[in-house]
């Protein structure tokens, strides 16, 4: 979910911020293999030392990959502390093919994995999946079809739709039944990958205030599914004029992004992506994750101690 890949970019949800698995055998994490890093009681991942001096501890580093990687080399698991996978195809209501295989590559890396979904609201004239006639959890009246109650009906069909891809992968690869494996896909982190690369009101039209509340109001929607599915925390990835451009920077909604985690993207090197985890972000919640682009062409993840972390 690079914004400077050249297909696409991975906005990551399995989110992999220390992820870490719940010891509970009724919820067992899509991933069960035990993580070297240090880990916080609450079972998230934390690297050491406080924000300022990241640069002086070893990066703990992820990797980040999704459709784009179908039938060709995965990231060598040496250089991988944990995985974060994209559960569609690029955009909202589609699948990554290879979900199964990405998911075992990274059940072998040292911490659980995170999910990545593509978000998107491209409007009742362009999407294939609006949501006309719904009435749970919102109306979605064919006598308004572009109201609030819509685009927040579009976000939460197209969650359930990403977190029915990882829940199949789950199934698929560790042969359980349906409600083992959708406590597996619920039991890690998930991130909502939003882009201008991705189809937005704000984007397609005129960027006007009713349009932002109306992506706000898809983004809300993604955010409830997930959390109604069981996922303890959904973080958001993007980069600052994104954020700006497709939400308004939330001042219309602002409230339910303050605590969200940011996986901020755009950084040039290990090093710069390390710095950058003192950035504010846009949410107003912690930088949990910075990308840049590794050597080996995959892009890379520094995983960004915690706030208050020792």
């Amino acid at each position: 979910m690079r914004s400077c890949s050249p297909s696409f970019r991975s906005l990551a949800f399995v989110t992999a911020l220390g992820a870490a698995t719940v010891a509970l055998s009724a919820a067992p994490a899509a991933s069960e293999t035990t993580s070297t890093a240090t880990s916080t009681a609450s079972g998230r991942v934390r690297a050491s030392g406080a924000a300022h001096d990241v640069a002086a501890a070893p990066a703990v580093v992820g990797r980040d990959i999704s459709f784009p990687q179908c039938g060709g080399p995965l990231p060598d698991e040496r250089h991988a502390g944990f995985g974060i996978l994209g559960a569609n195809g690029g955009m909202s209501f589609t699948r990554n093919p290879c979900l199964v295989a990405e998911l075992a590559w990274a059940k072998r890396l040292d911490a659980p994995p995170a999910f990545y979904a593509n978000t998107g609201n491209p409007g009742p004239h362009r999407a294939k999946h609006w949501p006309l006639g719904q009435t749970i959890p919102k109306v979605c009246s064919p006598r308004d079809p572009n109201s609030l109650g819509c685009s927040y009906d579009y976000g939460w069909n197209s969650a359930w739709h990403s977190y029915t891809a990882a829940t199949d992968a789950a199934q698929r690869l560790h042969r359980v039944d349906r409600v083992n494996a959708r406590r597996r896909a619920a039991n890690v982190d998930w991130w909502l990958d939003v882009e201008t690369m991705n189809s937005w009101q704000t984007i397609d039209g005129p960027a006007t205030r009713a349009a932002k509340e109306r992506d706000v109001a898809t983004l809300n929607g993604e955010i409830d599914a997930l959390r109604i599915a069981g996922v303890d925390r959904v973080g958001v990835y993007s980069t600052a004029h994104q954020w700006l451009q497709i939400t308004g920077g939330t001042k219309i909604d602002k409230s339910r992004f303050l605590g969200a985690p940011q996986w901020l993207a755009g950084y040039t090197s290990r090093a710069d992506a390390i710095a950058g985890c003192a950035d504010r972000g846009f949410t107003g919640g912690p930088v949990a994750m910075t990308q840049y682009l590794g050597a080996d062409g995959f892009d890379s993840n520094v995983l960004c101690p915690e706030p208050g972390g020792a």
